[in-house]
Formats: C-alpha cells, sequence, structure tokens
C-alpha cells in the first residue's frame, strides 16, 4: 500500500516539476531575446539618429541664400539679421532711386540747355530749380549723379554677396565647440623640416576640461 501512495505521488509531481522547467527556460529565452534585440534595435535607432545632421549642411544653406536672400540666415537658427538684409536692400534701393531721378533732371536741364527754339525735349521740360543754371556745372553735376547711382547697384550686389557669405561661414561655425569648459594644450617639441634639417614643431590642441 505505501509503494502504490509513493508512485501515485511520484506521478503527481513530475508534470508539475516538468512544467515549471519549460516556464523558467521560456522566460529564459524571452529574456535573452529581449537582450540581444532590444539591444540591436536600440543601436539601429542610435545610428539612425546619428545619421541625422544637427546643424544644416553649409551647401544647402549656401543655395538657399542665392535664392532667397535671408533664407540661409532662417536655416541657422538667425533670424534677427534678415531684418537688417532687407533693411540694407531698401536702403540702398531707395538711394539709388533718388540718384536716379536727380541725375534725369540735370540730363534733361542739360540737353535743354543746347537746343533752340525747336527743343524736342527729348528728356523732358527743364526742373524749375535748374533753369539759370550754366552748362557746365549741369554737366558736372550730372556726371556726379550718374556715377553714384551706378555705384549703389555694384553696392546692391555686394549686399547680396554679403548675405550668402554670412550664412556660408555661419553654418561652417556653428558647428565649432566654443562652451566655456574647453581648455588649450600646447606642445614644443624637435622636429624635421621638409629640407632635413633640424627645428622645432608647435601644437596647440583644444580640449574639454
Amino acid at each position: 500500500m505505501k509503494l502504490i501512495s509513493i508512485l501515485i505521488l511520484i506521478c503527481i509531481t513530475t508534470p508539475v516539476q516538468s512544467y515549471s522547467q519549460i516556464q523558467f527556460v521560456e522566460s529564459d529565452y524571452l529574456l535573452l531575446e529581449n537582450r540581444l534585440f532590444g539591444s540591436s534595435q536600440i543601436e539601429y535607432r542610435d545610428d539612425q539618429e546619428s545619421e541625422k545632421p544637427e546643424f544644416p549642411s553649409p551647401r544647402s544653406v549656401l543655395f538657399k541664400s542665392m535664392i532667397i536672400p535671408g533664407w540661409g540666415q532662417i536655416e541657422n537658427r538667425q533670424i534677427w539679421k534678415v531684418p537688417i538684409i532687407y533693411g540694407m536692400f531698401v536702403g540702398v534701393g531707395v538711394y539709388a532711386g533718388y540718384l536716379d531721378t536727380q541725375y534725369k533732371d540735370y540730363r534733361a536741364a542739360y540737353y535743354n540747355s543746347h537746343q533752340d527754339e525747336n527743343n524736342d525735349f527729348r528728356f523732358g521740360p527743364t526742373p524749375e530749380r535748374l533753369q539759370n543754371v550754366n552748362q557746365s556745372q549741369l554737366q558736372s553735376v550730372r556726371d556726379s549723379f550718374h556715377n553714384q547711382r551706378d555705384f549703389m547697384f555694384v553696392v546692391m550686389g555686394l549686399a547680396y554677396g554679403l548675405n550668402i557669405l554670412d550664412a556660408y561661414v555661419y553654418a561652417h561655425m556653428r558647428s565649432f565647440d566654443v562652451s566655456d569648459d574647453l581648455s588649450a594644450n600646447t606642445m614644443i617639441g624637435p622636429a624635421i623640416i621638409a629640407d632635413g634639417s633640424p627645428g622645432l614643431s608647435f601644437k596647440v590642441s583644444l580640449q574639454k576640461k
């Protein structure tokens, strides 16, 4: 009787133990799988995030500034420069318009001063303020306004180029580390110059404190 009860007890406990062992093995396998594939997914995400550029490409900033002035500054997160750029364009344009008006008035006055009764007023009538001015003075002032007006066109082109240069240079410089915890180490040592003669080398390296 005792032998039968012992056999029954063994038959009951054996499936329970095997089932618990299977569950333990499965949990260990799942844990190992999560560690392997989970870490690979994290590394893959890190690689994807590292591939994304933190700063805009200087090349793209250059082309955007060429297409629309101020676009490169917006890409560089320097929106405060945009009003300065367009204020410069507007100022130069307004002054160039003023010079052009003055030039046309003096051109008309100078042309009319050489005509007789059959004047065709090719460049318009003479302004009242210029009717009693002599011809040499009209010619001199006319040429002066003409030169100044043409120079304003050059200034406009320089302003356009300065807008492109500013955006392109800052796109290169903004990725540099300029934090306060930088330190510079200098190294001076012997070296061989290009012609084989001995000399000294001087190196400066920047690193975080």
